[in-house]
């Protein structure tokens, strides 16, 4: 453990982990000096025994278990012995005959002979007689009382699995950091989705992580990025929307653009450094322009996006129109979705002055898709006032046949805003904001405009 500098190590069989044994551990058993039965307590094989002492086995068998009996040393004459000795003891001495004898015949389960000393035939047969383990070693006998507890098997000292903190690859290190400083363990097993054991993390690697290193793409508000936000170092920032209020801690590479999605930027960025695009890549890339501008029929849409999206489905090998409709029509079928999953599929949450506004928003393809979504909706929007501090929400319904948006709303003077925002006014349940498809560039400024007079 010296040599790999590290302080506990795994126990498995396989792959599975069954405990964890430490230096602390070990030591403890260097301690046991006055425990002269820790190795039958242990149940020690004896074969451990003589591969411990570099030992020869002159008669019995070492595979057998010391499970009974005491460890001594025979430093007494056999008179004295004979009062020390019990039935199924390890006895070790040098090359007295008569000491032999005697713990032979008290019944002893096995002797250790130090220094090299040969046994006798004699003793040998006799001890074969009573079923008696003799093991040679050239160790002298201070050193064979010394070395005798290594020979310990480390399931006696080990904590067992039952007993240990154990993670998951798939765990977060934010999630199991607080368990960590809670524990005083130095080290924590690490197992996969199977339950085999992979390696251990301790206090240590956590110090040495640092801060993730983040780029965000597509927001540049912390309210709408994703948990531990705040924990991260931002390297980057590629965005088209409004400028947020967030903060670096160092200056960053900050590319924000007036485009119609943040894809095209990325597009730029891909001609700039000479990368060729993968077509699978690119694929994805014109799918995230086509849906920001809606087919290109967005009031964000630009020129460059056009031509970004056009290049990419050339790349791509596929029909910007024609794969647009089926994308949106496939969106659109909302069918199997909850009310929630759906309200919160596009959402985002803004701070205009003392306000969080949340505003989301869903497409379709037609006004039978717009009553399926508002059937879910209608009801579900006023759970959503309050949750993770929502002062209002709203929830634009957009037709992309019809360039013509749908909207809900709740919370606290949020019918207000909202007339004095496009001077309509609600028609049951729903305010109709014809030629209205941008959250960004023609629903947010106006809400905002309104919030401020």
């Amino acid at each position: 453990m010296d040599s790999l500098n590290v302080v506990t190590l795994p126990i498995t069989e396989g792959r599975k982990l069954t405990g964890l044994v430490s230096i602390d551990d070990i030591a403890k058993s260097y301690f046991e000096t006055f425990d002269n039965r820790v190795l039958s307590n242990a149940k020690t094989s004896f074969a451990n025994i003589v591969e411990t002492l570099g030992g020869r086995v002159i008669t019995g068998d070492e595979s057998e278990i010391f499970d009974k009996g005491k460890m001594l040393i025979a430093a007494a004459n056999p008179d004295m012995m004979e009062s020390m000795i019990d039935e199924g003891d390890i006895v070790i001495l040098g090359n007295r005959y008569e000491s032999q004898l005697c713990a032979i015949e008290m019944e002893a389960k096995c002797l250790i002979i130090c220094e090299g000393a040969k046994v006798s035939n004699t003793i040998a047969k006799i001890a074969k007689s009573h079923n008696c383990i003799i093991i040679e070693t050239d160790y002298d006998t201070y050193t064979v009382a010394r070395l005798m507890n290594q020979a310990i098997p480390v399931g006696f000292f080990m904590t067992p699995r039952d007993r240990i903190v154990c993670f998951k690859t798939t765990d977060y290190v934010e999630d199991i950091q607080e368990i960590m400083t809670k524990k005083r363990f130095r080290d924590f097993p690490i197992e996969d989705e199977n339950g085999n054991y992979v390696g251990t993390i301790s206090r240590r690697n956590l110090l040495r992580s640092g801060r993730k290193k983040v780029i965000l793409g597509d927001h540049n508000e912390k309210n709408q990025s994703g948990k531990g936000i705040e924990d991260t170092e931002i390297l980057e920032i590629i965005d088209h929307h409004r400028l947020g209020p967030i903060q670096t801690i160092t200056p960053v590479f900050f590319r924000n653009q007036p485009l119609g999605c943040t894809g095209t930027i990325i597009y730029k960025m891909y001609q700039e450094a000479g990368i060729n695009i993968e077509p699978v890549i690119a694929g994805l890339m014109c799918s995230a322009i086509i849906s920001d501008t809606l087919i290109f029929k967005s009031p964000t849409c630009t020129p460059d996006d056009i031509e970004a999206a056009m290049e990419l489905a050339d790349f791509a090998g596929i029909d910007p129109d024609v794969y647009g409709r089926h994308m949106f029509g496939a969106v659109s079928n909302l069918d199997e979705k909850t009310d929630r999953e759906i309200f919160y599929q596009d959402f985002k949450k803004f701070a205009i002055n003392d306000v969080t506004v949340g505003v989301g928003q869903v497409n379709a393809m037609g006004p039978e898709d717009i009553e399926k979504i508002k059937a879910k909706e209608v009801p579900f929007i006023d759970t959503v006032t309050g949750d993770g501090g929502l002062d209002v929400v709203y929830f634009l319904m957009t037709d992309i046949s019809t360039e013509c948006s749908y909207v809900l709303c709740s919370g606290k003077n949020a019918d207000t805003i909202m007339s004095q925002a496009f001077g309509v006014d609600k028609q049951q349940d729903t305010y109709i904001l014809k030629n209205v498809v941008s959250r960004k560039k023609q629903f947010l400024p106006a809400i905002m405009e309104a919030m401020e007079q």
